[in-house]
């Protein structure tokens, strides 16, 4: 697919087929492709954990709560980010300015978001959730204290095209002089 077309095409899907699968080959190849992304001084701080088996999935969804599980029903995977503290933005262990930890958010960001057009060009729809309970997906995973969860981003196959929502016009949201 086009860059502009996967761009386009990319929605946030609240809505998923029951029947939908992905194979765990395919879920290396986009994270591999996500992996891409840039990242400070290419630390890649990102961090996947990946619930593919129906016991990981239903294990997932009881970190979130009610709004995210309806909008996420019938997912076929659910991955969970979170960046490595201390290295995006980290120079000799210290913080290089007065940024520190949010460049790792930042380039989670980043990472996220190549995840997530990866996702669109195999096929897959995906949500991006941010409400979530940490200490459940912590434990599910034995994700380390040192890491921050930033997300759970829902994927499946939604029937049909997803209709765009409204955007703001781009005089309010930037400045070219």
């Amino acid at each position: 697919m086009e860059f502009k077309e996967l761009i386009l095409k990319r929605r946030s899907c609240r809505a998923y087929e029951e029947s939908g699968r992905i194979e765990k080959a395919e879920v290396e190849e986009v994270l591999n492709e996500a992996l891409l992304a840039p990242s400070w001084c290419n630390y890649e701080s990102a961090r996947c954990y990946v619930a593919v088996s129906p016991e990981k999935i239903e294990a997932v969804r009881s970190a979130l709560p009610d709004y995210n599980k309806n909008n996420s029903k019938n997912a076929c995977a659910y991955i969970v980010t979170a960046y490595e503290k201390g290295a995006s933005g980290y120079i000799g262990g210290k913080p290089s300015d007065g940024l520190g930890d949010q460049w790792g958010a930042y380039d989670l960001g980043l990472h996220d978001a190549y995840l997530v057009l990866s996702l669109k060009d195999h096929g897959y729809d995906s949500l991006i959730m941010g409400l979530r309970d940490e200490n459940k997906l912590r434990e599910l995973f034995a994700i380390p204290e040192n890491e921050v969860i930033m997300s759970v981003i829902a994927v499946g196959t939604h029937e049909g095209d997803i209709k765009p929502g409204p955007r703001k016009a781009l005089s309010e949201v930037a400045k070219i002089r």
